[in-house]
């Protein structure tokens, strides 16, 4: 099993997405990439922890490959928006994609570099190395998914 993570704006819509894809066993939503040990959603929010909100993928790498989630990424929000997505906005909704091992930055970074073809404006999404994700709250869980 390996994992994923990424921000890619709300968490909710982003769990939602990557839970539906054929590979991917388990997702999470949580915080990472701030400076706060157990940020709460409310502390998030307010902007003060610096934490993105994020998607913890663990995916089989026989059925789905690392760069597979990546287009999935590319594809499920516009990373030309400098801290927010749509109507969200705010640090925490900024474009990440987290690595945990230099194969997984190599591979981030070219995606990258090749998908700015694809934008008029320029990539703004963070390339770095995983940080310590914090599960967010139980109700944030598979939120749309309990909505349907």
């Amino acid at each position: 099993m390996s994992k994923a993570l990424f921000g890619a704006g709300c968490f909710w819509g982003i769990e939602e997405y990557f839970s539906k894809i054929n590979g991917v066993n388990n997702t999470a939503v949580g915080y990472s990439g701030g400076n706060t040990e157990n940020p709460t959603y409310e502390e998030v929010c307010q902007g003060g922890t610096e934490h993105v909100e994020v998607v913890e993928i663990n995916f089989d790498e026989n059925i789905i490959s690392y760069e597979n989630l990546l287009a999935h990424f590319w594809n499920c929000h516009d990373p030309t928006q400098l801290n927010r997505q749509g109507p969200d906005v705010g640090r925490q909704y900024r474009s990440a994609i987290f690595y945990y091992s230099d194969n997984q930055k190599d591979i981030a970074e070219l995606s990258k570099k090749e998908k700015q073809n694809d934008f008029n404006n320029m990539i703004v999404t963070e390339i770095v190395e995983a940080q310590t994700f914090y599960l967010a709250e139980e109700y944030h869980q598979q939120f749309l998914k309990k909505r349907v």
